[in-house]
C-alpha cells in the first residue's frame, strides 16, 4: 500500500486579499459624523429656559421645606425653655442656701482672718527690717572694700616712686664712685694728669667694654652652631637606625 499524500498547495495571502475586491465598511465613517442632526440655535434656547424652570422649582421646594423645619425648631425652643425656667428656679434657690451658709461661716472666719492679719504684718515687718539691716551690711563692706582698693593702689604708688628714687641713687653713687677712681689714678701718677689723658682712658675703658661684648656674642654664636651640628648629627643616626631597622626586616 502506498502512503497517504497530506501535501496542502500554498495561498499567497495578498493576492487573496486582492482576488477579494475591497472590503466593505462595517460602522459610520467621517462623513456620517459630520453631517449627523445637529440642534438649531431656538432648539438650545428652549432647553437652557427648561433648565432653569427646573432650578426654580426646585428651589421654591427648598423653601417650602426650610419653613417647615423653622416651625419646628421654634416649638422644640418652646419647650426646652419651659423645662428650663423649673430648672432655673431650682438653682437660684440652691444659691440662696448657699449664700445664707456662706455669711454664718464668713462670720466666723472673719475673727480667725484678722488673728491672721495681725501675725502676717508683724510677719512682714520683720521681713523689712531684715532687709534693711541687709542693705546697710552690703553698703558698708562695698565701702571697706573701695577704701582698701585705694589704699592698695597708693601704696604701690609709693613702691614704684621709691624704687625709681633707690635706683637714680644708686646710679649717682655708682658715677661718684667711678669719678673718685679717676681721681686716685691721676694722683697716683707723676703729676697733675691733662685733660688729654682722662680722655685717653676712657677711650681704652669703651674698647673693652666694645671688645668684652663682641667675644659674649661670638660665644653666643658658637653655641647656636654647635647645637645645630648635634641635631643633625641625631637625625642622621635615627635615619641610619630606621635603614638598618627595614633591611633586616
Amino acid at each position: 500500500m502506498g502512503k497517504r499524500d497530506n501535501r496542502v498547495a500554498y495561498m499567497n495571502p495578498i493576492a487573496m486579499a486582492r482576488a477579494r475586491g475591497p472590503a466593505q465598511n462595517s460602522g459610520p465613517t467621517i462623513q456620517d459624523y459630520l453631517n449627523r442632526p445637529r440642534p438649531t440655535w431656538e432648539e438650545v434656547k428652549e432647553q437652557l429656559e427648561k433648565k432653569k424652570k427646573g432650578s426654580r422649582a426646585l428651589a421654591e421646594f427648598e423653601e417650602k421645606m426650610n419653613e417647615n423645619w423653622r416651625k419646628e425648631l421654634e416649638k422644640h425652643r418652646e419647650k426646652l425653655l419651659g423645662g428650663n425656667e423649673s430648672s432655673s428656679k431650682k438653682k437660684e434657690k440652691k444659691k440662696k442656701e448657699k449664700k445664707k451658709s456662706n455669711r454664718l461661716s464668713s462670720s466666723s472666719s472673719s475673727s480667725s482672718s484678722s488673728d491672721s492679719s495681725s501675725s502676717s504684718s508683724d510677719s512682714e515687718d520683720e521681713d523689712k527690717k531684715q532687709g534693711k539691716k541687709r542693705r546697710k551690711k552690703k553698703y558698708r563692706s562695698s565701702r571697706k572694700s573701695s577704701a582698701s582698693s585705694t589704699s592698695e593702689s597708693e601704696s604701690d604708688s609709693k613702691d614704684s616712686t621709691k624704687k625709681k628714687r633707690s635706683k637714680e641713687d644708686y646710679e649717682k653713687e655708682k658715677e661718684g664712685k667711678n669719678h673718685h677712681r679717676k681721681r686716685k689714678k691721676a694722683d697716683r701718677g707723676d703729676g697733675p694728669l691733662s685733660s688729654e689723658s682722662l680722655s685717653e682712658s676712657d677711650q681704652t675703658e669703651e674698647v673693652q667694654a666694645k671688645k668684652k661684648k663682641s667675644n659674649e656674642e661670638k660665644e653666643k654664636t658658637d653655641k647656636t652652631k654647635k647645637r645645630k651640628k648635634h641635631k643633625k648629627h641625631g637625625k642622621k643616626k635615627k635615619k641610619k637606625i630606621a635603614g638598618s631597622n627595614s633591611d633586616s626586616e
